[in-house]
């Protein structure tokens, strides 16, 4: 039986971002068949963008590169002429910075009424705040995630170890979208402008505690229910090689079993019972100490008690249950050579059966894809000269 299609087989991206929510959208948009190409500036301006290292955002497998001066009214002519080919653009300039370019929706959607346009943003395209710059920690603050996290030495929230608005406020959050408009457009023909706010899906993130707020007043914090550390039986101890123990039983089997691998038996019934939570947590962090880490995982896990080891990154990549579910693969460099990487990890992705070959981004393929969009060699030849692209 033959592969089906890739579910965005046939579907054209132009990417303007560099770093951040539209590119971790873009990674996931090619990982899913589209055809993925960065629009960035020409050489003569490199200095004015982040360059990201060579193997973040997935070393750009699978990725085009056009670089054009958008400012310079021959590069936004042939960047329209990308437009015409092309079916999602993504950027994430400041509000009105499209606009005052003539590359705002209106203007792509005269030229191709189907094109679906995704701006990212921090705080949306509006309101008080939409001007204000950010990066994922400011995001994760406005929208309750690093107040309802519990908190370090000195009081204060932690800063997360993962961009988990970036990725997941932001990117997972546009493409969910785009995915949405392109089936949209499948019934109307017609593409459409998303506002992707990132603060917004920071704000979804959150939203058990938000809606509870909402509808009764409580003001949910570190320490408010289960999932916040109120109770020893969703917590992390310590073991005796310094490293981590993640414990999650949540539900009273899960804890029973806990207790008895334990040896805290005296536990059982009384699981949420708030005036003994500081003595259990002592009873199991006492227990958890007197062991190394991956001797608890190897007795505990078959165990149906909820528990995991904390990884080091350097950790993950040799864990069997990611291995054996080719979670990681080849890149082969032009400099750089060969190296691992996360493979395309989300479900309905297909996973290289080979070293995946990423491209050298000082290369571009410009005049490849204006030729493509049918621009005149003469024409491509004098942008090129003029250093309107490159």
């Amino acid at each position: 039986m033959s592969k089906p299609p890739a579910a965005l087989e046939g579907i054209t991206v132009l990417d303007l971002s560099t770093v951040g929510p539209a590119t971790r959208c873009a990674r996931i948009l090619a990982d899913f068949g589209a055809r993925l190409i960065k629009v960035g500036v020409p050489p003569r301006k490199l200095g004015l963008q982040t360059q990201p290292a060579y193997w973040s955002y997935s070393a750009n497998r699978g990725l085009e590169q056009a670089r054009i001066d958008l400012k310079d009214p021959a590069g936004k002519a042939a960047f329209l002429a990308l437009v015409e080919k092309a079916d999602v653009v993504l950027e994430s300039y400041r509000p009105g910075v499209m606009k005052k370019l003539g590359l705002a929706y209106d203007d792509l959607a005269a030229v191709q009424p189907r094109v679906v346009y995704c701006s990212t943003s921090g705080f949306g395209q509006d309101g008080p705040a939409a001007l204000q710059a950010g990066h994922d920690l400011n995001y994760l603050a406005v929208g309750g995630f690093l107040h309802t996290s519990n908190r370090r030495g000195d009081g204060g929230p932690p800063i997360p170890g993962a961009t988990v608005a970036d990725s997941a406020a932001g990117g997972m959050h546009a493409a969910l979208s785009i995915f949405a408009a392109l089936l949209r457009r499948e019934r109307t023909g017609r593409g459409e402008y998303l506002d992707v706010c990132v603060a917004e899906g920071v704000l979804w993130l959150t939203s058990l505690y938000v809606d509870q707020y909402l509808a009764t007043g409580a003001s949910p914090g570190p320490g408010h229910d289960v999932l916040t550390g109120r109770y020893a039986c969703y917590d992390v101890y310590g073991c005796s090689d310094g490293k981590w123990l993640a414990v999650g039983a949540i539900e009273g089997h899960f804890f029973a079993n806990l207790c008895r691998a334990l040896g805290c038996e005296q536990w059982i019934e009384r699981q949420y019972d708030d005036a003994v939570q500081e003595e259990m947590r002592a009873d199991f962090a006492a227990a958890i100490a007197g062991r190394p880490r991956d001797a608890w995982v190897a007795e505990l896990a078959p165990a149906n008690t909820c528990v995991a080891p904390v990884y080091a990154i350097d950790e993950i990549a040799s864990d069997p249950h990611f291995q054996e579910r080719g979670i990681f693969c080849e890149a082969v460099h032009p400099e750089h050579g060969t190296f691992r990487q996360v493979a395309p990890a989300f479900a309905g992705m297909e996973r290289p059966e080979g070293p995946v070959e990423v491209p050298d981004w000082s290369r571009t393929n410009t005049e490849t894809l204006l030729a493509e969009a049918g621009v005149a060699p003469d024409e491509i030849r004098r942008l090129k000269e003029e250093g309107i692209i490159g």
